[in-house]
């Protein structure tokens, strides 16, 4: 039987933070045109990791609290911030026993993780922390696997180092496809889904692997070592071009409390 592997994104956080590409400006520019942030909101970004959605919503003029259960991660939020020069407050705490008081929030996001949460726990909280007529916007940015692009070449490579993996799904990381999600006392207000080809260089698609749970959240030092020379080879002997066009899904969808 093969054993199943988990992940540990503490070990990862320097990659995460420098490699992954967060949600790109179409996605937030979405946002904005269904009004859903037209005038300054309290945000609670849940699993914020690095930061990337709690950033860009205090760029843009809200005040965010971001909520993470790695500190390590949250560390590399905090650094990326004041390089950037803005400015969030970051805690720790899960998403099942969120540490704030009733009707904090107008809106809790969730980005790239709603998959690892206890969905019924985590529902409840959000209802909780949210004001009357709060929203939740739940939302995934994953690469698309096709046939000879950098992403196939990065499954097979991972199946070999890591054959336990476990977490595998046609849309990306999430198990569910959009329109799936329900929600307990929640109406579904917005949805959106479409592909986005992002840049990455060959440097930085091997940093964003090594940031992904099934590679560097997953494997030994030396045996990461060993998948990130094979893989460097192998994305050199495939591809001419050091910048690649990776194709991603993005989606989300909106609810709103009540």
């Amino acid at each position: 039987m093969v054993q199943k592997t988990q992940s540990n994104y503490g070990v990862t956080a320097h990659d995460y933070a420098r490699h992954r590409a967060g949600f790109p400006a179409s996605f937030f520019a979405r946002l904005e045109d269904m009004g859903l942030f037209a005038q300054p909101r309290r945000v609670l970004d849940l699993g914020t990791g690095t930061g990337t959605l709690a950033r860009n919503f205090a760029r843009r003029g809200h005040e965010v609290t971001g909520l993470d259960i790695s500190p390590d991660m949250m560390a590399q939020a905090r650094a990326l911030g004041e390089e950037q020069g803005v400015n969030v407050t970051y805690v720790e705490g899960r998403s099942e026993k969120i540490p704030f008081a009733d009707a904090s929030f107008d809106i809790v996001t969730a980005g790239q993780c709603f998959h690892w949460f206890e969905k019924g726990k985590t529902a409840a909280e959000i209802a909780r922390v949210l004001r009357p007529q709060g929203l939740a916007v739940i939302a995934y940015f994953d690469w698309v696997n096709k046939p000879g692009n950098p992403v196939e070449v990065m499954y097979g490579l991972r199946e070999k180092h890591n054959p336990g993996w476990e977490y595998h799904f046609p849309l990306g990381f999430y198990p569910q496809k959009p329109g799936d999600l329900t929600f307990d006392g929640f109406t579904a207000k917005e949805s959106f889904f479409y592909e986005e080809n992002i840049p990455y260089t060959q440097a930085d698609w091997r940093g964003r692997i090594r940031a992904y749970a099934g590679v560097g959240g997953a494997l030994s030092k030396d045996k990461l070592e060993a998948f990130d020379a094979e893989f460097a080879a192998a994305l050199a002997d495939n591809f001419n071009d050091d910048v690649m066009q990776i194709p991603h899904t993005v989606w989300a969808e909106v609810w709103q409390k009540g």
